[in-house]
């Protein structure tokens, strides 16, 4: 006889199992239907040991169950016993090949040849179950897998990772421990993971502990070998086993076979869901990465909630709260959070890609402004890189900080801020509210990850800031008639450390203006390369064999990651024809280069110190701190200040750090322009302030995420300092340590198991007249600048 029940949910992930831990609570006839013979089949086959985070730590947790930051196995562990706590109905090895029917009469068809009749089916069923394959002949080979469990199963292995995500890369780097791995990656450059693993693979490749082929494709297998289609013709691996971590995909045909609609032909996309997670069609419900969420703590809340909407209770979802006291300025009596998120997708055109389950997501991490007419949003040179866009109303941009007349208006459905963005650097305009405005600030984390999962968002983004920065850092008068022959043409290109762009010698192909990052410059000298200047975000390079129409005189590489727009040769130099302003400014910058050269030309020892820097990834610092050795006496007065004003313990190691030339670089925080400590931050406690100083908050946890991300060592966990004797007790009595930090007597006097949270150098940000290690400083030894300014001549002639 078949089983009936009320709900049937289909797939035992967090979202599933959270749904059949309500419906248990709740005492509601149910049954949890699962193709494996195990809970969570996803988070199951998680990597080994895999430390699992319980994000957006804002939101608060509404389930049966619980579940916090852990390992893998203890959170399986405390689910399993939770389930049997609770009464759960789960069948395991049950596999759904088809739904049929209608709410109130749907047939579930197993594999088995079962049948089971329910009411209502909530589908969370994940992504997972359709991974993407690598779809090529021979791809059949029992050793091409999907799935990694256990890194340490593998031992003296050629093993083949194909993918670029965080998956691939986790994978790739814990196997090459114990193996030799080889990473493929169909693109330039690992762009979807997070920071901290895109550190961690480039680091390994750097290392030579993992060989990665770039710009390449799988062409076919053959048992024991690999062909890649590479952008150098093939080329064959040989290996033992291939690991194919690409992704997952909707499982768009079944889904469609329930009678659920997809908004559009993209394999990708999700279906649309009503506020209470509802299909088209009716009595189905999805939750989980399905819907749109695939962190685990926002499926565990689904689940939970779309069991209440089933039974007729009317509560908000978790994020309702949150959302709501948000957008309390702009609420209005009989308008609610599902009405404003509804306009907000159709005023602003950049957004409308986003599910609404998306886009609430995406609202809960930014900020809503109500500014009234002239309220500065930002400011010229403030330090800040959030992103902006306009609901209502509109912003004026002041193009001449000389003629605050001379502005360009942006109305509803336009953003601004992308500048600051992409470059990381200071802000390039003054920005004021033109009216009374509704506007969304998101700050620079939560864009990127927008950025990298929706394509279509990216894609909106680099059209129009290719014209905005083109417009910034050429000429703000120049017109869309002019621009339109070098967009046609113009290419963003990427470039890694140490990358070439041209090299001296080569015949002139065009203009490569940077967007992000930075590059040296260099000639030969007596025989040897030496760079002879550093260029940062916001200039160009390249113009001097253009004007001159002669080969490259210099070569240009890259000092970091860098990004620059291309601009066609001949295009450009009909751009010039256009504007009069543009050619006298890259005339006086040409001059200016052509008398900074030949300076460096006679000075070549400046241009080693400017390459030890570079090598040091001070290119990518906006202030760095840095002593004359000719002038240090070894005092620490620095180190001791810097503890004294953060409460003993110092954020400064004056010692550490390599030396050039008298020119030394301490461990101390650099500030980098796109702050590696901040990108992977799940309490999100670490920010930049307006002024440029990148601080970390209360909120931190300890996590240790920033210290691993930091290339530089600048980051350590460290407890709360114990509270010392005054100045006066140890001078008159020997009480206490004296000034400065003192580990030894911290660790005597501290709580055993205090817990550790990220410590590193903020400028002293809440200090009146700077930076306390260098006000420290009895000979001015020590200084903090930025690098363009440490960089021009004068101040490397200054200092030697």
């Amino acid at each position: 006889m078949a089983e009936n029940y009320k709900i049937a949910i289909i797939g035992s992930g967090p979202c599933g199992m959270s749904a059949g831990g309500r419906a248990a609570e709740l005492g509601v006839s149910h049954i949890v239907i699962e193709k494996a013979d195990h809970l969570s089949d996803t988070i199951f086959k998680f990597q080994k040991g895999k430390h699992v985070m319980a994000t957006p730590d804002v939101l608060p947790l509404r389930s049966s169950m619980d579940f916090s930051i852990g390992i893998r196995e203890d959170i399986l562990e405390k689910w399993n016993q939770q389930t049997k706590d609770l009464g759960v109905n789960i069948r395991f090895n049950s596999e759904v090949t088809e739904i049929k029917g209608e709410q109130g009469k749907f047939t579930i068809q197993l594999k088995s040849g079962e049948e089971i009749y329910a009411e209502y089916i909530v589908l969370g069923i994940g992504l997972q179950g359709n991974l993407r394959k690598v779809g090529v002949p021979g791809s059949d080979w029992d050793k091409v897998q999907y799935q990694l469990d256990d890194p340490d199963e593998y031992e003296a292995e050629n093993i083949v990772v194909i993918g670029a995500g965080d998956a691939a890369i986790e994978n790739a780097v814990a196997l090459s421990k114990n193996n030799n791995v080889f990473i493929v990656n169909r693109r330039g450059e690992f762009a979807r993971a997070k920071d901290g693993n895109i550190k961690l693979i480039e680091k390994a490749i750097d290392d030579n502990q993992i060989i990665c082929f770039y710009n390449s494709n799988p062409k076919f297998i053959e048992p024991g070998k690999l062909t890649l289609e590479t952008s150098d013709g093939e080329a064959e691996v040989k290996c033992d086993r291939i690991i194919a971590r690409l992704g997952a995909i909707p499982p768009r045909k079944f889904v469609e076979s329930c009678g659920i609609e997809f908004p559009n032909k993209d394999p990708a996309s999700l279906p649309e869901l009503s506020p209470i997670y509802e299909s088209n069609k009716k009595g189905i419900f999805i939750v989980g990465a399905l819907a749109g969420f695939p962190l685990i703590k926002q499926s565990m809340n689904q689940g939970y909630e779309v069991i209440e909407f089933i039974q007729g209770n009317k509560i908000k979802p978790a994020d309702e709260p949150l959302l709501e006291e948000k957008f309390n300025s702009i609420l209005t009596e009989g308008n609610n959070i599902d009405s404003l998120i509804s306009y907000i997708r159709k005023q602003v055109p950049i957004l409308s890609g986003l599910t609404g389950l998306q886009l609430r997501e995406f609202l809960l991490d930014s900020t809503i402004h109500v500014p009234n007419e002239d309220d500065i949003i930002f400011k010229r040179n403030d330090y800040t890189n959030s992103f902006y866009m306009i609901v209502d109303g509109g912003v004026k941009i002041i193009i001449d900080e000389n003629n605050t007349d001379n502005t360009v208006s942006l109305s509803s459905g336009e953003f601004f801020g992308e500048i600051g963005l992409i470059a990381g650097r200071r802000r390039s305009a003054t920005i004021f509210a033109s009216q009374q405005s509704i506007l969304i600030e998101s700050p620079r984390r939560t864009m990127i990850k927008l950025i990298n999962s929706v394509d279509s968002v990216q894609k909106t983004m680099n059209e129009v800031a290719l014209v905005r920065q083109l417009r910034t850092y050429l000429s703000p008068n120049l017109t869309n008639e002019a621009l339109a022959p070098v967009l046609e043409t113009a290419e963003i290109k990427n470039y890694k450390p140490g990358q070439i762009l041209f090299t001296e010698g080569d015949d002139e192909d065009g203009v490569y203006l940077i967007r992000k990052g930075s590059v040296t410059v260099s000639r030969k000298i007596g025989g040897r390369e030496i760079v002879i200047a550093y260029v940062p975000a916001g200039h160009y390079v390249g113009e001097m064999a253009l004007l001159n129409n002669q080969k490259r005189n210099a070569t240009i590489k890259a000092a970091i990651n860098t990004e620059v727009i291309w601009m066609d040769g001949e295009r450009f130099r009909g751009l010039l024809d256009t504007s009069d302003e543009l050619r006298a400014d890259v005339e006086k910058k040409l001059l200016s280069r052509l008398v900074e050269g030949e300076s460096m030309h006679n000075r070549p020892d400046a241009g080693n110190i400017i390459e030890f820097l570079v090598a040091q990834g001070v290119g990518e610092a906006t202030d760095i701190l840095l002593i004359d050795e000719n002038l240090c006496v070894g005092c620490n007065n620095c180190e001791k200040a810097c503890a004294e004003t953060h409460d003993g313990i110092s954020r400064l190691n004056r010692e550490a750090g390599p030396t050039y030339n008298a020119v030394h670089v301490p461990t101390s925080c650099r500030h980098c322009e796109h702050p590696h400590c901040m990108s992977d931050c799940p309490a999100d406690s670490i920010h930049r302030s307006v002024n440029g100083e990148v601080f970390i908050d209360d909120k931190c946890i300890g996590c240790g995420n920033c210290e691993r991300n930091c290339p530089y060592g600048v980051i350590h966990m460290a407890a709360e300092a114990p509270k010392k004797p005054g100045l006066l007790s140890w001078l008159l009595f020997g009480s206490g340590p004296g000034p400065g930090e003192n580990k030894q007597w911290n660790k005597d006097h501290s709580n055993e198991g205090a817990r550790k949270k990220a410590v590193k150098c903020d400028m002293c940000k809440d200090l009146d007249g700077g930076a306390s290690c260098v006000r420290a400083c009895p000979t001015g030894a020590a200084i903090r600048v930025s690098p363009e300014n440490f960089f021009s001549l004068s101040e490397l002639a200054g200092r030697n």
